[in-house]
């Protein structure tokens, strides 16, 4: 019998699916918050791989405040300039010295930064369009004593929590897949489409408007007709990807703010706003599952770049969402699963404070039907927490 705490409840709430109102945002991979994201949690990946490459462990670390400063940009049709530089500030705390020796923390976060700067913004010089400075303040090796060695489960850093849903909404869906598609394969044989993505859903009734906005890259449209092309593309496109997730009516609206009279459109030199006036910041946009989700619960912590060894911030609403995904697939008769997990310091990772799920259950399924198989999904996802930190590291866990 296992000795942690899961609760299993109903919701006092309709599925999100079946509310008047929803509201679904994601943030895509070039938006400046999305920016910071993906360089501190690159950095983090790269730190964590190198300690347990020299010393067997995953030391002491975090990088979740990186800031950008926006640059300016002179953008125009056939390919503008960049003004003055992006600047992007790495910051943290890492263990620096171990069993008397001295770890180049600075300067793996450095090179971490940079390449996943070159890899991910093909037109981003990053020799000249940004500039990338580091500062990683003194972390302790004595905070070892938390981070599980010897095989132990990982003390919890902080009374915290974490939360996740599952399945998501077909509006969910939408806006998740069509910022992935659009940063995917479409952008791929479509180079004029920027990385910077922003898709926001609403749905009311049974109609959903999708708002996208899409940085264009001057060097890929030689005019205006060329630009009004691409944005007719991304429109059809994302129109008929919306019908591979629901059978209601979808309306796509693209570059909204565009004014073609006085030539006011959204052109961009390097694929980002970034470029020109809009800062960002870790953890101001996407939750760990990828989305903002007004209808739901939310954690404000910021899930990239902490580490995943035992930063609860980080892991529990990461498991969270992984929990929540397996009971609604292994489960039958849940139409909708909240996963809250809380922790409190200094305790194993793998016995939350409470592990509480609420559910919308199909018509004729009670909670008390499939309760004991709710706990034994929770508790077999709990029982295996460290593959969580596994699996960021390796980087098959998005955190944005």
């Amino acid at each position: 019998m296992s000795q942690r705490n899961i609760r299993v409840q109903p919701t006092e709430d309709r599925a999100v699916e079946e509310q008047d109102v929803e509201i679904v945002e994601r943030k895509g991979i070039g938006h400046p918050d999305s920016i910071c994201d993906g360089v501190a949690e690159s950095v983090s990946r790269a730190l964590a791989q190198e300690y347990l490459d020299r010393y067997g462990t995953v030391l002491h670390y975090n990088t979740d405040e990186t800031q950008l400063v926006a640059g300016t940009a002179a953008p125009a049709f056939g390919g503008g300039e960049v003004l003055d530089p992006i600047y992007l500030l790495v910051v943290g705390r890492a263990t620096k010295t171990y069993d008397g020796q001295r770890f180049p923390a600075e300067s793996i976060a450095l090179e971490a930064a940079r390449d996943y700067l070159d890899e991910t913004f093909p037109d981003l010089d990053v020799g000249t369009d940004v500039i990338v400075d580091v500062k990683l303040g003194e972390g302790s090796g004595d905070l070892q004593e938390v981070f599980g060695e010897d095989g132990t489960v990982p003390m919890a850093n902080d009374t915290s929590y974490g939360v996740g849903h599952a399945p998501l909404t077909e509006t969910e869906q939408i806006v998740l897949n069509t910022e992935r598609q659009l940063n995917g394969p479409y952008s791929d044989d479509n180079p004029a489409v920027g990385q910077d993505v922003k898709v926001m859903g609403k749905r009311e009734g049974d109609h959903i408007d999708v708002t996208v906005a899409v940085a264009v890259i001057d060097d890929y449209v030689e005019n205006m007709s060329e630009y009004r092309e691409t944005i007719e593309g991304v429109r059809e496109y994302v129109s008929d990807l919306a019908g591979e997730y629901t059978d209601r009516s979808v309306e796509v609206h693209v570059n909204t703010a565009d004014n073609y009279d006085e030539g006011a459109i959204y052109l961009t030199t390097t694929g980002t706003s970034a470029e020109q006036g809009d800062d960002g910041s870790v953890g101001r946009g996407n939750r760990a599952n990828g989305l903002i989700t007004p209808n739901r619960p939310m954690s404000m912590e910021a899930t990239s770049g902490k580490n995943p060894v035992n930063h609860i911030g980080k892991i529990y609403n990461l498991l969270s969402t992984k929990i929540a995904q397996s009971v609604a697939e292994q489960v039958e008769g849940i139409q909708e699963v909240q996963i809250r997990l809380l922790s409190q310091i200094g305790q194993p990772i793998d016995k939350p404070h409470v592990a509480d799920a609420q559910l919308v259950t199909d018509d004729g399924v009670s909670v008390a039907d499939v309760e004991s198989e709710v706990q034994a999904t929770i508790d077999d996802e709990l029982a295996n927490i460290t593959d969580v930190t596994e699996a960021v590291i390796e980087g098959d866990i998005s955190t944005f």
